[in-house]
C-alpha cells in the first residue's frame, strides 16, 4: 500500500516520544509542515531533463526522521517570520532532498551531518535533534554556525551547518519568495530610444528621420521587421 509521505510525517511528529527510543517528532509536539515544490515545469526543460526530474521526484532518499530534521534546520536558518515567507513556505526541505538525490557527492555529507547532529544532541541534551526543545536546538546551532570556530569536536557540525545554510539560501533565492526579497522582476524588456543626442553630436552623427521612425519608435516594438529584395528595411 502506498502511503502519503506528508501524512506519515505529520503522524510521526504528533506521536509521543517513546521511552528509550528516538522518533521523528519534535519535543513541542507541533507538526512541521511545508509547501510542496512543484513537480512539473512547463519551461526551460528538454524532454531528457523532464524525464530526469520525474525519476528524481519518484525516488525517496531520506528517511522520515532525516527529512524532518532537514525541515527543522531549514526553518531555523530562514524562519517563516521573514517578510516574504521563510524556508518552509518555499518548500526548501523538498528542494534539499531533490538536490541531494541529483548530486551524488552531497548524499554522504548531508546524511552524515544529520547523524552527527543527532549524536551531539543526545550527548548534550539526552535526545536527538528534533526531540530536544527549541532553545536547546538553537543552542547547538549557535555553536556550529560560525566557520571560524576551531573546536575540533564541532568541526563536522560546522561543515554540515554551512552546507545546509548554502542549500537553504540557494533554494530560497530561486523561488518566488526569494525573487520578491531581492526585488528581482525577471526578464523585463526595457525601452531603448536610441543613442543620446549629445553622443551623436559629439561624433558628428545623426539619425535619418526615416530610420528613427522605423527603429526607435517604441509603439512599433512588437511589429516584426520586413525587408525587400534589396535588403532595405520596409517596416
Amino acid at each position: 500500500m502506498k502511503m502519503n509521505r506528508r501524512e506519515t510525517l505529520k503522524s510521526l511528529l504528533l506521536a509521543p516520544l517513546a521511552a528509550g527510543a528516538a522518533t521523528a517528532g519534535c519535543a513541542t509536539g507541533a507538526p512541521v509542515n511545508w509547501t510542496e515544490l512543484p513537480r512539473e515545469y512547463s519551461y526551460g526543460r528538454t524532454e531528457a531533463e523532464r524525464q530526469r526530474d520525474r525519476e528524481l521526484f519518484a525516488e525517496s532518499y531520506f528517511s522520515e526522521h532525516e527529512l524532518v530534521t532537514i525541515a527543522v534546520l531549514c526553518d531555523i536558518i530562514l524562519p517563516s517570520d521573514h517578510p516574504n515567507g521563510g524556508a518552509l513556505d518555499a518548500g526548501l526541505p523538498d528542494f534539499v532532498e531533490f538536490i541531494v538525490k541529483d548530486r551524488e557527492t552531497l548524499k554522504l555529507p548531508v546524511r552524515g551531518g544529520i547523524a552527527w547532529l543527532d549524536s551531539y544532541a543526545v550527548a548534550e541534551f539526552g535526545a536527538d535533534f528534533v526531540n530536544i526543545d527549541e532553545p536547546q536546538r538553537l543552542s547547538i546551532c549557535d555553536r556550529i554556525a560560525w566557520p571560524d570556530v576551531e573546536d575540533p569536536v564541532l568541526q563536522p557540525g560546522i561543515r554540515f551547518f554551512s552546507l545546509m545554510r548554502d542549500l537553504t539560501l540557494t533554494g530560497y533565492y530561486t523561488t518566488g519568495q526569494g525573487f520578491r526579497d531581492l526585488g528581482y522582476q525577471g526578464n523585463v524588456a526595457n525601452v531603448w530610444d536610441g543613442v543620446p543626442a549629445e553622443v551623436l553630436a559629439r561624433h558628428g552623427l545623426q539619425y535619418e528621420p526615416e530610420w528613427l521612425a522605423k527603429c526607435v519608435d517604441q509603439s512599433r516594438r512588437n511589429i516584426i521587421a520586413t525587408w525587400d529584395d534589396d535588403m532595405n528595411l520596409t517596416s
